[in-house]
């Protein structure tokens, strides 16, 4: 890891004043800021008054000595790294200097090449700390976010494979429709398993053009393609002792598909472009909302279905379990509004409960944001801004009518009337309108669906369109 010197504050506690000035001007020429003292008293004092990176400390001082002294630096800064440095160097005098929190220990005459190597060892370390305590805080706030609201409802059965899941290492395929958790379900394994203390990662198979989603997961070496001027990880390194979350898994290439499987079998990867196979200890939890079963020896292979599926977990939508509405209220609102209580009226929780809500918890927790947000100083009324509301509706109409006017054709199928249809079947009969409506161009047409072009001829492919 390299080092940026630029900058950091390096404070010189020396009695030798000449040693002072020499320390000072060659870590000077190298882009630290040097303070220096003479004395305990006046070290601590500019200790206390700045944030000190790192302390260079005599061990015996006119006023003090350099252990009794670290506690109190410590207190100012307990970040601040110390290194003390001493002409009466003694097995005593290093396990009090140690035992007083001091990072390293050196002996006079020392070189002032190594004193800069003991000071960029020690902003080394100072870096990872911080890097440490900023994921071990990320790893907390997420793992407090990953909480199962209806566990004793009608997620009763999804949390004892919960349970069953985090007590394994085996691959997870986790089902649902779009908006319903999926991913809470993910960190929650996670957390609960025994690769709690490894990254979480986790990348929408969907989301990645088909070209990036190989060096994404597998990562490249040096001139493995055009562009490609360093190696890289992929996120399997990456997870490295944790979880790699695939959601979206069905959306992944027939030919990475192979190399998923091979990984899961082997515990092994090789890079784009790479020779050697590296060894990898990273648990597999997929997801998707397609029906993988539908798919099967078409656009989805059969081996690595089932060895995802060790344990498989399916969530039901919102509007099979409207009894946890009120749970998954407080909690939503608890976030969205840092922890301030506020209210729903009974009344709208009724009206709640009778929607469809087609978008599930994420449609949910987007419509009690809003709530929120509009509706400040009582109770709130969700169910208000639940569906088409007049300003939606009216904003759908005039935009049907522009289309209307510019194209001369419909805005597309009209999906409202009859009975509920399977979503699958929605989203089929609208991506071949969208085809068919943009002069069956592929691009225009995923451009329009906001979709990757490769996510769109899978989709067809699906379907039978060539």
């Amino acid at each position: 890891m390299k080092t940026n010197l630029e900058g950091k504050r390096v404070l010189v506690i020396d009695d030798d004043g000449l040693f002072c000035d020499a320390v000072a001007d060659f870590l000077g020429e190298h882009g630290l800021k040097v303070a220096t003292a003479t004395t305990g008293q006046a070290g601590l004092e500019l200790a206390s008054r700045g944030q000190m990176d790192v302390v260079l400390l005599d061990q015996r001082l006119p006023d003090a000595e350099g252990h009794e002294l670290c506690a109190s630096i410590h207190k100012a800064n307990e970040e601040t790294k110390i290194i003390f440095i001493t002409a009466h160097a003694s097995y005593d005098g290093a396990a009090k200097a140690i035992s007083a929190g001091a990072h390293d220990y050196l002996s006079k005459p020392v070189e002032l090449e190594e004193l800069l190597r003991a000071v960029e060892q020690a902003l080394r370390v100072k870096a990872l700390e911080k890097v440490t305590v900023v994921e071990q805080y990320k790893r907390h706030k997420d793992s407090q976010k990953a909480v199962l609201i209806g566990a004793d409802g009608a997620l009763a059965d999804v949390a004892r494979m919960i349970e069953l899941a985090a007590g394994s290492d085996a691959p997870v395929l986790i089902t649902g429709e779009t908006g319903t958790g999926k991913n809470v379900v993910a960190k929650n394994i996670h957390y609960s398993s025994a690769h709690r203390s490894g990254p979480f990662i986790p990348i929408n198979c969907a989301a990645l053009p088909e070209n990036l989603i190989e060096s994404e997961l597998f990562g490249y070496e040096k001139g493995a393609f055009t562009g490609a001027e360093a190696s890289r990880r992929g996120v399997f390194e990456m997870a490295e002792g944790g979880t790699l979350f695939l959601d979206e898994i069905g959306e992944m290439p027939l030919h990475l598909q192979s190399k998923l499987l091979s990984a899961l079998e082997d515990g092994q990867i090789k890079r784009l472009g790479g020779e050697k196979y590296i060894a990898v200890d990273v648990r597999i939890i997929a997801a998707t909302a397609s029906d993988l079963d539908r798919t099967l020896g078409e656009s989805f292979r059969e081996d690595l279905y089932f060895r995802l599926s060790v344990v498989r977990i399916h969530l039901p939508p919102l509007r099979e379990r409207t009894r946890d509405l009120p749970a998954l209220c407080d909690h939503l609102l608890g976030q969205t509004t840092n922890g301030r209580h506020v209210k729903i009226d009974a009344r709208d929780l009724e009206r709640l409960a009778a929607y469809a809500w087609p978008g599930n918890v994420r449609e949910l927790k987007n419509v009690l944001e809003r709530a929120a947000l509009l509706q400040p100083g009582g109770p709130i009324r969700p169910s208000d801004l639940i569906g088409a509301t007049p300003l939606a509706a009216a904003s759908i109409e005039s935009a049907a009518t522009k289309n209307h006017a510019r194209t001369g054709t419909d805005a597309g199928p009209d999906l409202r009337q009859g009975s509920v249809r399977e979503l699958q079947d929605v989203e089929r009969e609208y991506v071949l309108w969208a085809l068919e409506h943009n002069d069956d161009n592929f691009t225009q047409t995923a451009k329009a669906l906001g979709i990757a072009l490769s996510t769109l001829k899978r989709k067809l492919r699906s379907y039978g369109v060539r």
